[in-house]
């Protein structure tokens, strides 16, 4: 109290040399404006020592400026835009027609097997914090992506941009060890061909790659940062081989990366999209690992 009353006394004192008019404003030699009183008052303050907590009506407030503000929130922009995306590619479960050995086409439903491979990538994956599934139009592709999604509770969307390669309508519903499904096989994947090479009515290299392509660039733009990707064996394959050789991957590099590497059901091949790499030979993609069988 009585080092407020020292502060009162001092601004008795000064306001008792000077008068005031009508309408409050300062009159007189030693007239002083409001901001030289508030200088007075923060003087007085200092001297005695007040506590900060003591201002007498005046309140001073620090706001950051427009430029500063829109600033921070493009730093805050940058930050979220420039990290990286996580994509988990999921090859389906297996058919009924995979464990026949059959050359198969749109059509497959999952085996009791794949349906159990489908629950345990689902069981798996819900380590990582997924924001939503994109899948296959295919059956055995959709199935596999609900029973994963029952898990991850996560929404799904399908594209027909991730179906598997459309094989010639020579071998569709005949066993693998068909002689003439052998020779037409090593003829189109295991050849060494020009990169335009084509049998039938199959999606050639030429063509897959073009999808692998569009399949790249749309989830570079994508805007969640988790993702799982139901998709098949080949087509899988092609996507792999274009993020590791971008516009330089021919039907040659792609016939090695097919022979030695192979795709098991629900096999989970990782992938990450960097953006601050844009500029480096893979155009910011990382293959992270390749067909790894889940644990739970």
């Amino acid at each position: 109290m009585t080092l407020l009353k020292r502060v009162w006394s001092d601004l008795a004192t000064a306001c008792a040399k000077r008068s005031v008019s009508g309408n409050g404003s300062l009159r007189g030699p030693q007239a002083h404006s409001a901001t030289e009183e508030m200088r007075i008052v923060r003087k007085s303050r200092e001297r005695n020592a007040l506590p900060a907590s003591v201002t007498f009506g005046y309140t001073e407030r620090i706001m950051p400026s427009v430029p500063v503000i829109i600033a921070t929130l493009a730093a805050i922009g940058i930050v979220l835009l420039m990290r990286p995306r996580r994509f988990y590619f999921v090859r389906h479960g297996e058919t009924l027609l995979n464990a026949q050995h059959i050359r198969q086409g749109e059509e497959g439903d999952l085996s009791e097997t794949g349906e159990r491979q489908a629950a345990q990538v689902g069981q798996y994956l819900k380590r990582f914090p997924i924001e939503r599934i994109i899948s296959s139009t295919y059956p055995r592709a959709r199935k596999t992506a609900e029973i994963i999604g029952a898990h991850l509770k996560a929404p799904i969307l399908y594209s027909p941009l991730f179906v598997e390669r459309r094989n010639p309508s020579e071998i569709i519903g005949k066993h693998t060890d068909d002689p003439e499904v052998v020779r037409i096989v090593d003829k189109i994947d295991y050849a060494y061909h020009e990169d335009d090479f084509r049998f039938s009515d199959e999606e050639n290299f030429v063509d897959l790659k073009e999808r692998a392509r569009k399949c790249v660039n749309l989830l570079a733009r994508q805007g969640a940062f988790e993702t799982a990707i139901i998709t098949h064996h080949l087509f899988l394959k092609m996507v792999v081989a274009y993020i590791l050789y971008r516009d330089r991957l021919h039907a040659a590099d792609f016939t090695k990366l097919t022979f030695f590497n192979v795709s098991d059901n629900a096999g989970i091949t990782i992938c990450e999209f960097h953006p601050w790499k844009l500029f480096s030979k893979t155009r910011g993609w990382e293959v992270v690992s390749y067909n790894e069988q889940p644990e739970t």
